[in-house]
């Protein structure tokens, strides 16, 4: 495999699966008639066993050997975070990535991405549907034992001259009471955060 043949198969492995659009706009976007160009990268690496795809959807999803089944109930969860990372790339490519990244034990909180991203730590909490404020209150409570438990101080990616915690960023259905916790909570659109996040500059 060459380095691009690489590339894409480390983004299946990162993201559980990428639409035939989503690995174009990724890794052909430099090169003419992207499309097509990845058409023909993805067949031959179907033809040699490396990653699989579900052709029962009207955009074929691309997946990594092993990975997640076909039929997964996530693909949708998981097409709406690499959806999120292609926006905010183009802004700013995130320093750090990481999709459900496990921070621990049990009672932990489960962002769905946890990314370096304008200079800053952020767990992002992508809601394709809207939660109960009782099942969001529970999630916020992992949030906040995960802080006062200062187990993220130790974390690799922390400045060595003051420890920070990430602000908590949830996008998509719903309006949440976040209020009164010892960390700060974004409920904002891609597009609203960006806003934000040039105004401050």
């Amino acid at each position: 495999m060459n380095a691009r043949d690489k590339a894409i198969v480390a983004d299946l492995v990162r993201f559980r699966c990428l639409s035939r659009d989503d690995i174009a706009e990724l890794h052909f976007s430099n090169i003419k008639n992207p499309i097509t160009q990845a058409n023909m990268v993805l067949k031959r690496l179907r033809r040699d066993d490396v990653i699989t795809c579900a052709t029962d959807r009207r955009k074929y999803v691309y997946f990594p050997v092993p990975g997640i089944k076909k039929d997964s109930a996530k693909i949708g969860h998981f097409l709406a975070i690499v959806d999120f990372y292609k926006q905010i790339r183009k802004v700013e490519l995130p320093r750090v990535f990481d999709v459900e990244p496990k921070l621990g034990g049990k009672g932990l909180p489960e962002p769905d991405v946890f990314c370096i991203w304008k200079g800053a730590p952020w767990f992002v909490e992508i809601q394709r549907s809207q939660f109960s404020d009782r099942v969001m209150q529970e999630k916020m409570n992992r949030y906040e034992q995960y802080y006062l438990s200062g187990e993220w101080e130790r974390e690799a990616w922390q400045p060595a001259a003051k420890k920070v915690f990430p602000y908590i960023w949830i996008i998509g259905a719903g309006s949440y009471r976040t209020g009164g916790r010892p960390f700060r909570v974004f409920q904002d659109s891609i597009d609203g955060m960006i806003s934000r996040v040039k105004s401050s500059n």
